[in-house]
């Protein structure tokens, strides 16, 4: 159960449990999409997981195999837990401020949503008796992209006080050992050679690289002190570590101020001087505007970013928290990284390795689309950058085009295993379809013709090799892992089809807006027809008995997984039985069918979508949290809103209440992006298949109202639902969209209101397997954790 009181902008803990350590630093972790800190006491003990991340910094390490393979990836990429720079040590009288010693009177810490700042606020009392305060607030700067800055103040309550604050840079520190759950990541020692120290005044750097990646990593701290009182400092280093020191004696009442600005940059190319020259630049800057100027510059960029993001959810305070929460950290997960990925768990934790997955494009970047379409953007010239990586592994699988990695940080594929990862193709899909989806709603045809054009060919053109056709004309693709990896090396996977179909007509639509440049990819007019052609003859599998789509070719033949007897405390179904025993059996581990209904919901009837929904929700097990989002999607859709609200409060709090017991590894963002997705695309009924926007708005009894915004082609459409009507506005400009079918044109100034119609579900509601309904919340009531 939740331990944060439910309020609409803050995440607040009112006391500190050392015993969830983990849990709280990733829900209070920072991050600006280039640096990513966790939330970790400032005195650095106890912790649950020390974290200092750089997006896309790592290092490679072999890849075991009990017998190797053709094609096996030989290196992964584990992210690396980087020079630490938020310790502040203190001792009072001699005594170490340690919260597990002496007594903590009052302990609070706050994540400020707007201002994008974490507080924290303590007062306690050392073994000897001596009470103090501490006051700390941090924050990673959301304009300045290598800083971030401390605020830190301590004073004595009833005595005087000799005060000593150490602050530091720590490199290679001890991390625990990851356990044995596969989504929990490899652990590398002291990865970190160090290349130079450097100490003067109050400032301090360390320079080091790493031995396999050939990374090179600076980090410097700086700091202004103020007291009323004489302070004595003093600056260290060596080669792993760094200290500045503050020494002073302090009356009841006085108060030591000091502030750190912290930067980092790191390359795999400039030499290590210039390593140096920019992270002492970046200092500079930071303290050119001093923290004033950083707190306003932060607030200022989020005030831009709720004005066009923001979701309201009138009924529901728990809701209403969670999806701002998730949309901060959506936020702090892409904002400045620019030309880097966002990774599953964005820099909030080493879970996954720091892997990038299909999931920053099926469920992330949508969101960004929406709501920070810059950002997705950033994260499409990523994959762009990489794809000459994805063209070689696809030669060295003997396909053409570009075959891109189920997991990676750089770009090369890192996945071990590969029925549940490398064969999961349809991650070219994926990407293809964000391409589609950000040219759509923002009509950036410059960038369509930089680097989605190129995407879209490369693409389409693995699906062509991939592929072939029957005897028949049929076109099948065979031998892949759709979503659910609970069933995998399947033919005709539905999802994977549908999918592929979209990006070989999006590839050719593409190449004939801009022929010249398809030209100088090679694309001809047999090679457009080819794409066509296949796509309009792609085999989509279908069990005529039953009338339900098939997830693969003879699933729903499959034998039935026994859930009557499978023990509660065996979910998830991969840690306690073999891949074997799950590939051939009718379970799903996460939504397959249904997100090809949400993402490709052109391509089936109202009544397909309802048999499809019913038939595959009872089969459907969510062991993973990319699962509850899209069922509250769809069971919106097909007219069943109750179930729906209790998907999305599943995936509402994943994190906020450690739902699968890892949030401690880092935040879910697909999860966090889904709360978006159950909301605006579930209630809100959001569509955009063919470029054209369109609204079916239905509330469950248990949410009053709703308002959300959406950015399309620059203007912000803004849509308030209760349960009669939706309202539509726009700030500026028209939008043209769908109403439950009817054509609406919206104009700046000119709302427009029209009447929901009442749901009538085609099927009963489903009944989930045994144990793994989503709880039912009432107003007020919180989930069990």
């Amino acid at each position: 159960m939740s331990v944060f009181p439910v309020e609409p902008w803050a995440l607040r803990e009112t006391s500190l449990d050392v015993d969830v350590l983990a849990r709280t630093e990733s829900l209070f972790a920072l991050a600006n999409g280039h640096i990513g800190l966790r939330g970790n006491l400032d005195e650095g003990e106890p912790f649950g997981l020390p974290g200092t991340y750089l997006n896309s910094f790592y290092e490679e390490r072999p890849l075991p195999y009990a017998e190797a393979g053709y094609g096996f990836p030989e290196e992964g990429q584990t992210i690396l837990n980087v020079t630490n720079g938020k310790v502040f040590r203190l001792l009072v009288d001699d005594e170490p401020f340690d919260v597990r010693y002496g007594q903590l009177h009052s302990h609070e810490r706050v994540l400020d949503l707007r201002s994008g700042t974490l507080q924290r606020d303590v007062e306690w009392s050392s073994p000897a008796g001596q009470r103090i305060k501490v006051r700390t607030v941090r924050l990673v700067s959301l304009e300045q992209r290598s800083v971030a800055a401390f605020l830190y103040e301590v004073e004595p309550v009833d005595q005087p006080a000799r005060v000593i604050v150490q602050s530091e840079l720590v490199a290679n520190e001890d991390v625990p050992a990851p356990s044995k759950d596969p989504r929990v990541a490899a652990a590398l020692g002291h990865a970190l050679v160090a290349e130079g120290d450097y100490a003067h005044e109050l400032n301090a750097q360390l320079l080091h690289r790493t031995n396999a990646s050939c990374l090179r990593l600076g980090a410097e701290m700086d700091h202004e002190v103020n007291a009323p009182v004489p302070v004595r400092s003093q600056t260290q280093s060596t080669e792993d570590w760094a200290r500045t020191t503050f020494a002073c004696e302090l009356q009841p009442g006085q108060r030591l101020r000091i502030v750190k600005y912290l930067a980092y940059g790191w390359s795999s190319q400039r030499s290590r001087q210039a390593i140096r020259d920019q992270v002492h630049g970046a200092v500079a800057g930071a303290r050119l505007g001093g923290w004033d100027g950083l707190v306003k510059a932060q607030r200022t960029y989020l005030d831009g970013f709720w004005a066009q993001a923001d979701v309201e959810v009138d009924g529901d305070a728990e809701i209403q928290q969670a999806v701002r929460f998730g949309l901060f950290h959506l936020m702090q997960a892409g904002a400045r990284a620019e030309a880097r990925p966002i990774a599953a768990k964005g820099l909030t934790g080493r879970g996954y390795d720091g892997h990038v997955f299909w999931d920053t494009e099926s469920f992330v970047l949508p969101v960004l689309t929406y709501t920070h379409p810059q950002v997705a953007r950033d994260g499409l010239r990523w994959r762009h950058d990489t794809l000459d990586l994805a063209r070689d592994r696809a030669r060295q699988l003997g396909l053409k085009g570009a075959t891109f990695p189920w997991r990676t940080i750089r770009g090369q594929e890192c996945s071990a295993y590969w029925p549940a990862g490398t064969a999961g193709f349809h991650v070219n899909a994926d990407i293809a379809a964000a391409v589609v989806r950000y040219v759509q709603a923002t009509g950036d045809r410059h960038f369509e013709a930089e680097c989605g054009l190129e995407l879209l060919v490369e693409t389409a053109r693995l699906w062509r090799s991939l592929g072939h056709h029957d005897r028949h004309g049929v076109f099948h693709i065979d031998g892949v892992t759709g979503p659910d990896e609970y069933s995998a090396i399947a033919d005709d996977n539905i999802y994977t089809n549908l999918m592929a179909q979209h990006n070989l007509r999006s590839a050719a639509d593409a190449a004939e807006r801009h022929p010249e440049k398809a030209r100088e990819f090679g694309v001809d007019d047999e090679e457009i027809s080819s794409w066509r052609d296949a796509a309009a003859r792609v085999h989509l599998p279908f069990d005529r008995e039953l009338g339900v789509h098939q997830q693969s070719v003879n699933f729903t033949l499959h034998q039935e997984w026994d859930f009557a007897d499978t023990p509660a405390d065996h979910y998830p179904l991969l840690l306690h039985y073999p891949y074997f025993d799950l590939y051939r059996r009718q379970v799903v581990k996460q939504a397959d069918i249904v997100l090809a209904m949400h993402w490709r919901g052109d391509a089936f009837t109202p009544e397909e979508k309802a048999r499809n929904f019913h038939y595959y929700d009872e089969r459907t097990v969510r062991d993973s949290s990319l699962s509850a989002c899209t069922q509250a999607v769809m069971a919106a859709e097909v007219g069943h809103t109750e179930l729906a609200y209790d998907y999305l409060g599943e995936a509402a709090f994943v994190d906020l209440y450690d739902l699968q017991h890892n949030a401690g590894d880092g935040l879910h963002m697909a999860s966090l992006a889904g709360t978006w997705l159950a909301i605006v695309a579930g209630f809100g009924g959001m569509r955009d298949y063919g470029g054209e926007l369109s609204f079916m708005p239905r509330l469950p009894s248990r949410i009053d109202n709703l308002k959300f915004a959406v950015t399309i082609h620059g203007d912000v459409l803004r849509v308030a639902v209760d349960h009669k009507h939706a309202t539509y506005s726009v700030d500026q400009g028209e939008v043209v969209l769908r109403h439950h079918g009817d054509a609406v044109t919206v104009k700046a100034g000119e709302p427009v209101t029209l009447g929901i119609p009442a749901p009538h579900p085609a099927t009963p509601a489903p009944r989930q397997p045994r144990g793994r309904a989503p709880h039912r919340r009432q107003r007020g009531e919180q989930v069990p954790g």
